[in-house]
């Protein structure tokens, strides 16, 4: 971690002697989730964020405590759960390499649209891998005429993410793709 501690993840298996480290931010304690939103909040500070917008699943809670810290008195949620309300033309298809296969759309509140114009957004997931949801999410907000000045993460796993085009992506640490050897992972 930036602040000189360590944080424990499990490993996750690819195949082919390759592995992830893993962070499922609702499965981590409640010091790690706030010190990981306090350190998050602090890279994105100099962006002078005015919205936060938090990506399903884990990025909601992230989010939140993200705004909270930065003097928010809310967060924006997307999601993946289309309410009656929704409009269809305010979704984009979503997918995630945690959960592949699935057939899923980002859905965005019509009631919040108006809290994002000419605002400076930032978008908040808990980890980018591929940059998969933070593409959709960015897609999104590009349908409504909102471009963030930030997207930010707890974690950047592997290189993948670099690919993302975008604002800039802060993240609270990195983590390499992993090779299996005869002494553990490397």
């Amino acid at each position: 971690m930036p602040d000189g501690r360590l944080l424990w993840l499990p490993i996750r298996a690819l195949g082919e002697g390759k592995g992830i480290a893993s962070l499922i931010l609702n499965q981590a304690s409640f010091e790690v989730e706030e010190t990981l939103a306090e350190q998050l909040a602090t890279r994105l500070r100099p962006y002078e964020p005015e919205v936060v917008i938090g990506l399903p699943t884990l990025g909601l809670g992230l989010a939140r405590q993200v705004a909270a810290r930065l003097g928010h008195a809310r967060m924006l949620p997307l999601g993946t759960s289309r309410k009656f309300w929704y409009d269809e033309a305010l979704s984009v298809p979503m997918r995630s390499i945690t959960s592949p296969g699935a057939d899923k759309r980002l859905y965005l509140d019509p009631r919040m649209v108006p809290l994002l114009e000419r605002r400076r957004v930032a978008l908040i997931d808990d980890v980018a891998s591929s940059g998969a949801s933070l593409t959709a999410g960015l897609a999104l907000l590009q349908g409504v005429g909102c471009t963030p000045v930030v997207m930010g993460v707890a974690m950047r796993q592997t290189e993948r993410w670099r690919d993302l085009q975008g604002p800039p992506l802060e993240g609270v640490f990195d983590t390499p793709l992993l090779s299996e050897t005869p002494q553990g992972w490397r």
